[in-house]
């Protein structure tokens, strides 16, 4: 009895100890597939997109005024640049010229809400209906059909991702924020911003009536183009078949 209870005291946790080195090796290179793809485990919008290639879309918001845009367009149309404008009923309904030139100049048009709410203070039928006015609205003045829509005021949640996906619609957020609408921003403070933060992949925010953001545009493509990168409308530089979006809201290829 005493020669069987020291056998098992030895032999015990010398099978501990060899299971433990099977299940190590077996298991050593196994994670979970969120932790090895990033993966958000909530729903995000695209911040920016991963890719090597220098690449940078900017994007301009329009709920308030004009009184800049001509010269906007007049700029990107001098640097044969297209880029994405998201646009809002309450302002469409003010310029309709303005947003047609947009669209006959060859620029990607987003989705922007109606009235311009916070959205997760809606529900999943207001949303909609603000989306499909919305998209209704963008056809009606400018025939063009968007497929992007940027939340006001960045605002969403898994139900503000989730309706506008079911819709159609890809959620754009951005990761270089010009600060433009800020009243104590300089048109240098702004270019100083953008420059420093933006990288390949980027999506910048600016605002189509900002009140500098059209003296900063032509500097800021001049040096864009200097450093060489190319700038696209969002909707060419993100991914559009598989692809997964990281914690950090950036877009990869799918693996």
């Amino acid at each position: 009895m005493w020669r069987q209870r020291r056998l098992l005291n030895f032999l015990l946790p010398a099978f501990i100890f060899f299971l433990g080195l099977y299940l190590g090796a077996r298991f050593a290179d196994y994670q979970p597939l969120a932790t090895v793809a990033g993966r958000s485990k909530r729903l995000l919008p695209i911040y920016s997109v991963a890719t090597k290639e220098k690449k940078v879309a900017l994007s301009f918001d329009a709920t308030w005024g004009a009184e800049y845009t001509p010269k906007l367009l007049a700029t990107l149309k001098q640097h044969n640049v297209r880029t994405t404008f998201f646009l809002t009923n309450i302002w469409l309904e003010k310029y309709p010229d303005i947003a047609k030139q947009i669209a006959a100049a060859g620029h990607e048009i987003g989705l922007h809400s109606a009235t311009h709410p916070h959205f997760t203070a809606l529900s999943e039928a207001e949303m909609e209906r603000e989306l499909q006015e919305n998209s209704k609205k963008v056809q009606e003045i400018t025939g063009y059909k968007a497929e992007l829509f940027r939340p006001p005021f960045g605002d969403y949640n898994d139900a503000v991702i989730r309706t506008a996906e079911r819709l159609g619609y890809r959620v754009i957020q951005w990761d270089v924020d010009s600060l433009d609408w800020q009243e104590h921003m300089t048109a240098t403070a702004i270019l100083e911003r953008v420059l420093k933060n933006i990288k390949p992949g980027s999506i910048v925010l600016f605002h189509n009536n900002g009140r500098y953001t059209a003296d900063v545009l032509g500097p800021l493509l001049e040096r864009l183009k200097a450093d060489g990168y190319q700038v696209v409308p969002v909707g060419e530089l993100i991914i559009k078949g598989d692809y997964y979006i990281d914690h950090a809201g950036v877009q990869h290829p799918g693996q």
